[in-house]
């Protein structure tokens, strides 16, 4: 399957799932996604992160998220 196929199929849940946990909108969800470092390692094919699941993926980006700011 091609990456982009897996992506689209990843990335709807993966919305679905911050959006649930962190009570927002899927709009917002969506926009929290695509700005984390998270998102950008699952475009890079090197990292190998599309073949992992939605919900490793999520927990990445929750471990993100959970980082201070610096």
């Amino acid at each position: 399957m091609a990456h982009a196929t897996i992506k689209a199929t990843l990335i709807p849940e993966i919305v679905r799932m911050i959006a649930e946990k962190y009570n927002i909108s899927e709009e917002e969800a969506l926009e929290q996604f695509y700005t984390s470092k998270t998102a950008e390692a699952l475009s890079d094919t090197d990292t190998g992160l599309y073949g992992q699941s939605a919900l490793y993926i999520f927990g990445i980006f929750c471990e993100e998220s959970a980082e201070p700011l610096r």
